[in-house]
């Protein structure tokens, strides 16, 4: 039985196909098309998804939209309603959309099939499960749990803006919602939106600002007490109450009003970017900690309703890998699985999965000890004719390796010079983090390696950290982790043995000399709280790129390097030899290694590029 799921018509669209209840192919559509979060219907990744399991349209017993868009138009209706006379521009700009294409997503999503193949039309059915059963479904089933807690937080679907759930075999139980307008995730979207990042990809910019706020400083504290006291009511349970008289997104054009905003903090919503100033530092670490109190106040409530020792995350909260990192030491549950897709794109395999369990009534399937995810690589692999093949277009120099050792070998002798290398290796990650087959990757001793890549290879913005990857086994070496993390989903301290002696006057230090104070023994993955978002890398998920990190270790006798996502900024991860290889002339990167094919950046023919892909990938 294939099931195919799709999200579409708001960001991150994407496509995944199941047959009998496997995962087969999952990819967003944003890697095909090279618009990031692309919103438009997934044509390339379901016709990705159809050739990777070698099947037509007409071989799907469903296709499986991941929310249920009429549900969405009452919520859209109502809330007009209830804020009027507010919102009237808002309204007439949104109103004839929805009733122009989303009122009729039944015929548009066929119509836009026929770009994928041609089908009949009678015989085609298609599902529309509730959003957040969508983010259920794509955590649990996947997770190998037998029975879980189901936590879900997002902006909004339908109504939910948060649920609770219980998993059991192929069941899944919804125990308590929180509905729109009050939101956890456009609460944080909201502060992503005041300091001067782009809601719906910036959040994790706010994430990455938050560890440069002085902590317990008066002013941390005093912001602290603005969001609890004027913006938000945080309950026992976790859920909130917004004060719409603040907050705009209901029925407005912006997340906030502006002003009065300027007025509760005394300060202006920084314009993007402009400099960064110790008051916005400030501000993202008072939401971040507001935030993971509600986090681990809803994880509590989900433990209290369904006594279970399991969680499964999802929803584009779940990626924020800090708040994941205090839940896990909180000690709540014994185990957690967070969905590597947890955003939107992630509801595309949601929705096939919840078809197949709970419309279809089919059983689960399991994989021994490993969850379902398959590391997550999910999407379109090349073979080095693919690479020849884009080598003659470009007149590209390589040098082929038939010794897959021998090229980890030489790799990472590459790294412990101070090389950063794009790394390309077999089927694309599905998700937003590139875990080893789409990355750039450089070694997390070199105290220059973070500014190397934030600055002439990412070009963006100098505070964001950067992920190690390391091998399994050897983590806990490194860091205070007790578990795996293998989607780069949870942040922990690096060990104290490894840490450096802070200055007294550390934290009155303006940001930039505080980002490059060297705070460890692996400088490059060490953020400036201690912290570090960890990629545990396993041999059985992915072998190539562990004896990668192996052949490092043993060169240098660490087994962690840095892994960043092989794209600059703007720009979606690479999927193809070709985005590689532009990536690789557009950028100071040294080496780019395709597979077995390793290319030496100084001996390429001199690149004559006549777009200019700093106005092509804008700032996300």
């Amino acid at each position: 039985m294939h099931i195919l799921g799709i999200s579409a018509f708001y960001h991150d669209s994407a496509a995944a196909l199941i047959t009998d209840g496997r995962i087969v192919a999952a990819a967003q559509e944003e890697r095909f098309t090279r618009k990031k979060h692309d919103p438009g219907f997934p044509a390339n990744a379901v016709k990705y998804c159809l050739k990777e399991a070698g099947i037509t349209i007409d071989d799907l017993e469903a296709i499986v939209f991941y929310d249920k868009p009429l549900l969405k138009f009452e919520r859209l209706l109502e809330t007009y309603y209830g804020f009027a006379p507010k919102g009237l521009p808002s309204f007439l700009m949104s109103i004839p959309v929805w009733l122009r294409e989303k009122m009729f997503l039944k015929r548009l999503i066929r119509d836009e099939l026929k770009k994928c193949g041609v089908f009949n039309r009678k015989k085609l059915k298609m599902l529309f499960p509730e959003h957040h059963l969508s983010h259920a479904a794509s955590a649990f089933y996947p997770s190998n749990f037998k029975e879980a807690a189901i936590l879900t937080i997002d902006g909004v679907g339908e109504w939910a803006t948060a649920s609770v759930c219980l998993g059991k075999e192929e069941k899944i139980t919804i125990l308590k919602e929180l509905h729109f307008p009050h939101s956890i995730g456009l609460l944080y979207s909201a502060f992503t939106y005041f300091t001067g990042f782009k809601v719906n990809s910036g959040e994790y910019k706010l994430m990455g600002l938050a560890p440069y706020g002085n902590k317990n400083s008066e002013s941390v504290k005093k912001m602290v007490n603005i969001i609890r006291n004027e913006l938000i009511e945080l309950k026992e349970d976790g859920s909130v109450w917004l004060n719409q008289e603040y907050f705009n997104y209901a029925t407005g054009l912006r997340m906030v009003h502006d002003d009065k905003w300027e007025k509760l903090f005394g300060f202006p919503g920084r314009k993007s970017e402009t400099p960064l100033e110790q008051h916005h530092c400030d501000l993202a670490l008072a939401i971040q900690e507001v935030t993971e109190d509600a986090v681990i106040r809803m994880a509590q409530e989900a433990k209290k309703l369904t006594g279970s020792d399991n969680l499964c995350m999802a929803g584009g909260v779940a990626l924020n890998c800090v708040a994941n990192g205090k839940l896990q030491n909180a000690g709540i549950f014994k185990s957690i699985f967070i969905q590597p897709a947890a955003g939107d794109a992630g509801g595309s395999l949601g929705a096939a999965l919840a078809a197949y369990h709970l419309y279809f009534e089919k059983p689960r399937v399991y994989e021994g000890d490993l969850d379902m995810m398959q590391g997550s690589y999910l999407g379109p692999e090349f073979s080095e004719l693919d690479v020849r093949y884009m080598s003659r277009q470009y007149n590209a120099v390589f040098e082929s390796y038939t010794d897959f050792d021998a090229l980890a070998e030489k790799t990472a002798s590459l790294l412990a010079e101070g090389n950063a290398i794009g790394w390309m290796q077999g089927r694309m990650e599905f998700g937003p983090r590139a875990l080893g087959n789409r990355s750039i990757i450089g070694d997390a001793r070199n105290p220059e390696m973070q500014k190397k890549l934030n600055l002439k290879i990412k070009y963006r913005e100098s505070f964001r950290p950067f992920a190690p990857s390391v091998l399994a086994e050897e983590a806990n070496k490194y860091f205070k982790l007790d578990s795996h993390s293998p989607y780069m989903l949870l942040v922990q301290e690096v060990r104290e043995e490894r840490r450096n002696k802070l200055p007294e006057n550390y934290d009155s230090l303006p940001l930039t000399e505080k980002l490059y104070f060297l705070r460890s023994d692996l400088p490059s993955v060490t953020h400036i709280d201690f912290s570090a978002r960890i990629q545990t890398v396993h041999k059985e998920t992915n072998e190539r790129y562990w004896k990668l990190i192996d052949a490092f270790r043993r060169e240098t006798g660490y087994g962690v390097i840095v892994n960043t996502s092989f794209n600059v900024r703007g720009e979606p991860i690479v999927c193809t030899p070709e985005d590689a290889y532009k990536c690789l002339m557009r950028t100071e990167m040294d080496y780019l290694i395709i597979g077995n094919c390793l290319f030496d950046k100084k001996k390429q023919p001199e690149w004559k590029e006549t777009a200019k892909w700093k106005e092509e990938f804008v700032l996300d």
